[in-house]
């Protein structure tokens, strides 16, 4: 850690951030002048928040759902499926390094507004946020690494960055210390919300949810429910669940309890890389799709009435037969991919009568066979038909241009993410495929409500629990539990837990939470350690997660050879 907060002794000149969307550099200021004004606190504050964007702090959350049931990737995180990752991995010695940077920059904060000659009011308001931003970096590290090594604003880097040789705490004392400065910020007089020329600050409403968020992953149930309940104020579901994820304007809807705030367009390349890593090969920019829908996923939307989706109801054998997926899914291409020769006409029109009459979120998250996408292609917006496809000679082509889009990057046959990713360039809004200008959401009121229902069950209140579940189906526009045939039933612990399982998959996927769940629920070892297989029965690989090991990331083995204090995970 200190090699990275070496940086800091120039602190000041990191500090950019987004209020009134100006970013102006402090690099010509020494540190002294730096905390005189209300602006040049806030302008302090704002590195924080930029700090949150860092690639593999939050930046490229979405990509860590591939260590799920719901997605799956190659590149990148590729390391957490294939049960190869080490106490040197890159992205996982990133998120610690990223995210003790970012909590150093919110003690430099709170050290230096605290003395700072401004109005009390504003000074309580950026203590305030500046204690969630801290609590949010180490609750988030807590999820991955366990107890942490925890420094407060106490330390003064510009003295102490060579004696920063703190041990790991307990996850206890690690959670008191979340939970300390959370209830730190809760007496700041921070706004339930704040005008739209700040939109994006640290409310009220998000410290109340943050608080129960933790207590619910430490299992306080009753506490987890007061502070969720008053979370919710103030907030409602957005009408419009697309909406949440492209320009309509859900993203900066009350739903949004807290998210990180993206920007795009002409000058204005400050985003995070949605676009470029979930996005496919005929997205904006000619993107990687490193991460896409698991089948597992696809099979979890139930129908409108609530039935659940079956493949073998509508294709005999197709569960068990890839000849029969193959009949299905496979298209024939001239060979030089510029045009279908053939297609199943009639397995088409049933397929897309199947995706008309199932959830509705499934063809907002993901791009299916046989739909459309408004891709970018001779750098124009272009209708792509997704298929997949072989040529004359029953070779599988590879490419996604013409007027059809199949197969991904990596050479599988599976579905792509249409969540987040721009359809043509949104417009003009996207100009950078690294900066997807959607503000990517770390606490949503869709979450709040499905925390609720989990806590509520735990207590033994299933009246409260389906209450919760159902105000989330009801937006999606999908029967309501406990409305009529009995596969709607949900009366039982277990019954409303296996609702809460699926509900959180199918309205979170591509948001970064299904690893976070499934390792808190105890999970991730009876159903990660499986063969992945693509939508045509196609082999992918075979995931490992080993039970004794890989609930906790390892402790990076950097900060280890530097501070023998530090012992690492088990396993590891």
């Amino acid at each position: 850690m200190k090699k990275h907060i070496l940086s800091l002794m120039a602190a000041v000149s990191l500090l950019t951030g987004c209020y009134d969307l100006d970013r102006t550099p402090y690099d010509q200021v020494s540190s002294e002048a730096m905390w005189q004004t209300a602006d040049q606190c806030k302008q302090g504050l704002m590195g924080v928040y930029a700090s949150l964007k860092e690639d593999d702090l939050f930046g490229k959350m979405f990509l860590i759902d591939v260590n799920s049931d719901v997605a799956a990737g190659y590149d990148q995180y590729e390391v957490l499926q294939l049960g190869t990752a080490t106490s040197k991995t890159g992205f996982m010695n990133s998120k610690w390094q990223d995210g003790y940077n970012s909590i150093q920059r919110a003690n430099l904060v709170i050290r230096n507004v605290a003395d700072a000659p401004i109005e009390e009011g504003t000074k309580n308001q950026i203590l305030g946020e500046a204690h969630f931003l801290r609590a949010l970096v180490y609750f988030h590290l807590m999820d991955y690494f366990g107890g942490l090594p925890l420094y407060d604003e106490s330390v003064d880097l510009e003295k102490d960055f060579n004696n920063l040789m703190n041990p790991r705490s307990s996850v206890e004392d690690t959670r008191a210390f979340i939970v300390k400065d959370l209830e730190k910020a809760l007496e700041c007089g921070l706004p339930e919300a704040w005008d739209s020329e700040n939109y994006g600050r640290v409310t009220l409403t998000a410290v109340q949810a943050l608080l129960g968020k933790v207590y619910l992953y430490a299992k306080e149930y009753d506490k987890a429910v007061e502070w969720l309940e008053k979370s919710t104020s103030g907030h409602e579901l957005y009408s419009d669940y697309a909406g949440l994820f492209n320009l309509d304007g859900g993203h900066t809807s009350s739903e949004m309890i807290f998210s990180i705030v993206n920007l795009g367009g002409t000058g204005n390349s400050y985003g995070m890389p949605l676009c470029f890593y979930a996005g496919t090969r005929a997205s904006y920019g000619s993107c990687w799709n490193n991460t896409v829908p698991s089948s597992t996923l696809i099979e979890m939307y139930e129908y409108k009435d609530g039935r659940p989706f079956d493949w073998d109801e509508l294709f005999p054998g197709f569960t068990t037969s890839n000849d029969v997926k193959e009949s299905v899914f496979r298209c024939t291409a001239n060979s030089s991919a510029t045009e279908i020769i053939s297609m199943p006409e009639e397995n088409r029109a049933k397929i897309l009568q199947m995706y008309e009459d199932r959830d509705p979120r499934m063809q907002v998250t993901v791009i299916l066979p046989y739909t459309t996408y408004q891709g970018w292609y001779s750098n124009k917006k272009t209708e792509m038909l997704f298929v997949v496809a072989k040529n004359e000679k029953g070779t599988i082509t590879l490419s996604s241009a013409n007027g059809f889009v199949y197969n991904n990057r990596g050479g599988w046959e599976t579905y792509f993410w249409r969540k987040y990713v721009p359809e043509g360039d949104w417009d003009g809004a996207i100009t950078d495929r690294s900066h997807t200008p959607v503000n990517f959401p770390i606490i949503r009121l869709a979450d709040v409500y499905l925390m609720l229902a989990e806590a509520y069950n735990e207590q033994g209140n299933s009246t409260k629990a389906v209450e919760y579940i159902n105000k989330v189906r009801e937006r999606a526009g999908i029967a309501l539990l406990n409305s009529g045939p009995d596969y709607l039933k949900a009366v039982t612990k277990d019954e409303i837990f296996q609702r809460i399982f699926k509900e959180r998959a199918v309205e979170f996927a591509n948001e970064g939470l299904r690893d976070s769940d499934l390792r808190r629920w105890q999970l991730s070892h009876t159903m990660l350690n499986r063969e992945e297989y693509g939508f045509t029965g196609k082999r992918m690989f075979t995931r490992v997660f080993r039970e004794n090991r890989d609930y906790l990331w390892p402790i990076p083995q950097d900060e280890i050879d530097m501070n023998s204090a530090i012992k690492q995970n088990p396993g590891w």
